[in-house]
């Protein structure tokens, strides 16, 4: 997957506060920043209250649960990064790569300079990764554009592990042309279909039944998309279609002709690249496209039934456009429940029991609205399994950087019992004992997938294989003695010349432990096993054809009974996710089939599993390259190319690059730090009769050593005069678990005010003043992340503040000069210089909508003392809750902020605290629209209506209907894939007070409002909020204020996201 990163945050992890996931960490200051009040000539010079270090206020957490102790392997061409647990899978990688390089080269026209490739043993190790930002185990690896650097996890399969480093090293090629062509820039404006689909197409060819699945499924459908649907509409999958198009474009054109559409499109944009590379409009393309699906797949669809009628339906997808996902089906043992994964929930992968003969959902394993105890689900190449009595559920999770087993009891509705498993970093597939003592599962160990069995009373763990050859998807038979399982072991398979074969199934003796390979259809692809009720029989997916479907082997005879026969798949996710079930007990048949981008679970009865003989010896195929499918059903059109196919050509010759199985140098990791990042610098200089020489401009630079693991970002900016230039300069390190750093900076404020004056000859004259603070500061960082939602943060710094102050008279023909400080009113503070400190424990488990946080919640506890000739502590309590009822969300917030000690009233030295913000309460941002009838003279107040609003300390509480008015499918009423908006009835309160003044807690209105002073302060109204695509989210918002007698309802506006 290529994953484009264009800045390094000095924190990491996922905020969820600002656009859709995974979005960028929000800078964060504990003060209010610097304020001055120009007030009857005098000034107010307040403190410019810095944190000790930038942190996230909210945001998810990239927990590091493990330090990897990293080498280099040399080889010609890459430096490849791996630690000791992954050393056989990392040398045979090394080949796969230099291979991969020799096959690319060429074809691409093109040389790199030495690359990095970082390898990790399995999922859970790759997404501890610094380089990038990993959420998901659907990101199978990344290739980071600065430095080009590939960064991937082994899968446990050699075959896919070699496709996934094949299309990453694309990546790495697409990259380097177009950094040599003028920049990174042009690619990233290239449509993901034509960058990933090229990636897949040069890594897997034509042949791919997955990529045919899709597109059989659009020709029956009649929405085969045009290149403009695929580049715009996210139904379409640039992936799988990306390939397609290339597969067609090679096929007919040219392979070379893929390349040149891609350089050309660096310069031309893609439609220009196909006008002058193909010589045709790509409205044209698009319909010869079409058309060459539809002619090669339609007539191989005669005789074979439509996934809605394959079977009985009991989980269906619940738009009619499709693109709901509901995979890996697991059938309890008498036949009654189904567990299964589905995408049903919106946001994510959940699993859900439902009733098998209707399909109606009775649990939920959790909500998006509360939290969850382990860190994700793993669904991907996985399925659950249920105990013998169908009272327990054991699935995978990601739990403190593994893949564990968890048992659920369904009865109680909550896991009961977490089974660990010390030096597997990945489990998956379980499969428990019809006994009941033991869980067998596949386990990846330094990258390769073995089987082993969890012994439930002993609560230890026994090793069944030890090779290099994948092993996965255990099934028990009904006796308990034999275990069915998929591999790539046997003919096809050979570790000298790093060829592969298609997973054929095979069976265990578990207390012998000798394997027996079975023989169903040679060359085909073969996953899934499951034992019939009376265990003679095995149930598996296959695709000698093509088309991927259900079929049972009698184990005695090896006869062989098609069971289905549908247009599109017997299909999950990937060509690997468990897509079939058989109930042990009553030999219940359920599979989940692909139908308009998404996927629903069919079942058989007993009586109709027994499936239709396969004449002969059935199909059979020829074992060339890694994926391969054969098979008119799985060659991607057109199925006979006009030109020879060089891609075809390398991916059939296994051994032309291939180095031998030689020894290369390895040294020790050095973290030296190289330039990630340059922002464009600006620069401008001046010249003022005010002010002489002035200057603008700034220069921003980004560091950090291969691995992502310790960083230094610097800014340096000036805006005005010399006096004005700022800096800052950070260093990050988050190799450990503790992520600590520390920076110096110097930052300048400049505020300021002007007013007109009448000398005594009646002369106008109108002075300014500009006021300066310094903030010289140097500060450190600490942070424990407790899961990805729970952390806790440290922070320190010492600050030196300092002041400045000039002040102009111009008169009325425009001649200035410069007001000798003496001769203003008001002098200058003295240089203050304080110690800060903050500790905090935050929580994160919301998720975002497209305008605003719509399930979940968030907290955020801190103290932050302040020490030196400044002495106060600031308080912050923030909590916030997020209840999704789809479509609306119902949120609410409740958030104290308060300074407390010796000088936190010193309103002098220490900015105050407004709650007059429209991000606190809206309708009373005074500073903006305060009336002039609001100020009143009485009780000796200035302005009671803005006074109650100051102190320096704030209460407050906002609830919200959120209401999605537009957005995309599944989170707008209104679809549209452009501006979403967001319509929410909201009610605000505020209060604010000081340590001498305490709030008078009553409800005010009326003429009582216009001179109260601290009362509780309302408001209520509605707002809307608007994504400019990604860029900003800007509210509006119509608020009636009750404590605000003479204004009424206003319209405001704000530059947020909603809180």
């Amino acid at each position: 997957m290529l994953r484009h990163v264009f800045a390094r945050l000095a924190r990491r992890g996922s905020a969820r506060s600002g656009a859709c996931p995974p979005g960028a960490a929000r800078a964060r200051s504990s003060g209010a920043g610097a304020l001055a009040l120009v007030v009857g000539g005098t000034a107010a010079l307040t403190l410019a209250t810095a944190s000790p270090a930038v942190a996230q206020y909210f945001g998810r957490n990239k927990v590091n649960y493990e330090t990897f102790d990293f080498r280099i392997l040399q080889t010609p061409k890459f430096d490849i990064h791996y630690y000791p647990a992954e050393s056989t899978a990392t040398a045979d990688a090394a080949r796969m790569a230099e291979r991969w390089y020799t096959r690319l080269s060429p074809f691409m026209r093109h040389e790199l300079g030495r690359k990095s490739i970082i390898f990790f043993a399995d999922q859970p190790d790759f997404q501890q990764n610094n380089v990038t930002t990993i959420e998901s185990e659907g990101t199978g690896g990344v290739t980071e554009g600065f430095r080009q650097r590939v960064v991937m996890p082994f899968t446990g399969i050699y075959g896919s592990t070699h496709h996934v480093l094949g299309h990453e090293l694309v990546h790495v090629f697409q990259y380097d042309i177009a950094e040599k062509a003028g920049g990174a820039q042009g690619l990233n404006q290239l449509p993901l279909w034509l960058v990933e689909g090229m990636a897949e197409y040069l890594s897997l060819g034509r042949e791919d039944v997955n990529t045919a699945t899709w597109l059989r499924d659009a020709a029956r459908r009649d929405d085969v998309p045009t290149i403009r649907q695929l580049t715009t509409d996210p139904r379409y999958f640039p992936y799988r279609y990306g390939q397609a198009l290339w597969a067609y474009v090679g096929g007919r054109f040219g392979d070379q002709a893929v390349v040149d559409v891609f350089r050309q499109s660096l310069r031309y944009g893609f439609e220009g690249a196909i006008r002058r590379v193909l010589d045709v409009t790509t409205d044209q393309l698009s319909k010869d496209w079409a058309a060459s699906i539809k002619s090669a797949y339609l007539p191989l669809l005669a005789g074979r039934t439509a996934p809605d009628s394959t079977g009985t339906a009991v989980v269906r997808q619940k738009g009619a456009r499709g693109g709901e996902y509901n995979t890996s089906p697991v059938l309890s043992p008498d036949g009654r429940s189904l567990a299964f994964f589905s995408s049903r929930g919106l946001f994510g992968i959940d699993l859900y029991v439902a009733d098998a003969e209707t399909g109606r959902v009775r649990r939920q394993l959790s909500s998006i609205n509360s939290p969850r105890h382990f860190d994700a689900l793993s669904f991907i190449n996985s399925a659950g399994s249920w105990s013998p009595d169908g009272q327990r559920l054991v699935y995978l999770v990601y739990r403190e950087g593994n893949q564990e087993l968890e048992i659920f009891d369904l009865a109680r509705g909550r896991a009961t019992k977490r089974l660990r498993t010390p030096g597997i970093g990945a489990a998956v597939d379980p499969a428990w004992s019809p006994d009941g003592r033991y869980i067998a599962f596949a386990g990846h160990v330094g990258g390769i997938s073995d089987l082993f069995l969890y012994d439930l009373e002993t609560d230890r763990v026994e090793r069944l294989t030890d090779d290099r050859e994948a092993q996965l998807q255990p099934a028990w038979s009904p006796d308990g003695r034999s275990l069915a399982f998929a591999t790539d072991a046997g003919p096809g398979t050979n570790f000298e010349r790093l060829t592969f074969a298609p997973m054929r199934l095979a069976t265990m003796d578990v207390s012998a432990r000798t394997v027996r390979l079975l023989a169903a259809f040679p060359g085909a692809r073969h996953i899934n096993p499951q034992w019939s009720a009376d265990g003679r029989s095995l149930y598996f997916i296959a695709d000698p054809d093509g088309f991927s479907d259900v079929y049972r082997l009698e184990l005695a005879s090896g006869a062989r009974f098609r069971l289905t026969r549908t247009a599109t798949g017997i299909s999950g996710i990937t060509g690997l996710t468990p897509a079939l079930s058989v109930a042990r007990n009553t030999g219940r048949v359920a599979f989940s089939v692909f139908d308009r981008g998404g996927y629903h679970i069919n079942r058989l009865e007993a009586g109709e599993a027994a499936g239709i003989p396969v004449e002969g010896a059935g199909p059979t195929r020829t074992i060339a390259t890694a994926g391969a499918t054969g098979g008119d059903g799985g060659v991607l059109p057109p199925a006979t190319p006009a030109r020879r196919s060089p891609i075809e050509a390398y991916l059939a010759d296994a051994t032309s690059g291939l180095p031998r199985d030689t020894t290369y140098d390895v040294e020790p990791y050095s973290p030296r730090l190289r330039l990630d990042y340059v922002a464009p610098p600006s620069v401008g200089v001046g010249y003022s009769n005010q002010l002489g020489a002035v200057a603008g401009g700034g220069v921003a630079a980004a560091f950090s050593d291969q691995l992502g693991n310790r960083n230094v970002t610097a800014v340096a900016q000036v805006q005005g005069q010399l006096q004005d230039f700022g800096g800052q300069l950070f260093y990050t390190n988050t190799r450990r678990r503790w992520n600590w750093g520390g920076g110096v900076g110097r930052i300048p404020f400049l505020t300021g005010g002007a007013f007109y004056e009448q000398d005594a000859g009646g002369n106008l004259f109108l002075t300014q003043i500009l006021q300066r603070i310094y903030v010289d500061q140097a500060s450190g960082l600490a942070q424990y992340p407790l899961n990805p939602t729970q952390r806790f943060e440290f922070a320190a710094g010492v600050t030196r503040q300092s002041y400045g102050v000039q002040a102009f008279r111009s008169d009325q023909f425009g001649r200035t000069e410069r007001i000798d400080r003496s001769e203003l009113p008001f002098g200058l503070p003295p240089a203050v210089t304080y110690a800060q400190g903050t500790a905090a424990f935050v929580g994160d488990y919301s998720v975002f909508g497209l305008t605003s946080p719509i399930a979940g919640g968030r907290y955020r506890f801190e103290a932050s003392p302040t020490a030196g000739q400044l002495q106060f502590t600031t308080a912050t309590a923030d909590y916030r809750r997020y209840w999704l009822a789809r479509p609306v969300t119902f949120a609410v917030r409740g958030l104290h902020f308060g300074r407390y000690g010796r000088d936190a009233e010193d309103s002098t030295r220490i900015a105050p605290v407004y709650a007059g913000f429209a991000q606190f309460i809206r309708g009373y941002d005074v500073g903006n629209n305060l009336a002039n009838q609001e100020c009143s003279t009485e009780r000796g107040s200035r302005c009671p209506v803005f006074d109650r609003l100051i102190g320096s300390r704030i209460g407050l509480a906002s609830a919200e209907l959120r209401i999605p008015l537009l957005g995309v499918e599944g989170l707008g009423l209104i679809r549209t894939n452009f501006l979403p908006l967001e319509i929410a009835p909201f009610f605000d309160a505020a209060v604010t007070w000081r340590s001498n003044e305490s709030p008078d807690l009553r409800w005010a209105s009326g003429d009582d409002a216009r001179t109260a002073g601290r009362i509780p302060v309302f408001s209520t109204g509605v707002t809307a909020r608007v994504n400019l695509l990604g860029f900003a989210v800007v509210e509006a918002f119509y608020a009636i204020p009750f404590q605000r007698p003479d204004k009424r309802g206003h319209f405001g506006f704000q530059l947020a996201p909603g809180w």
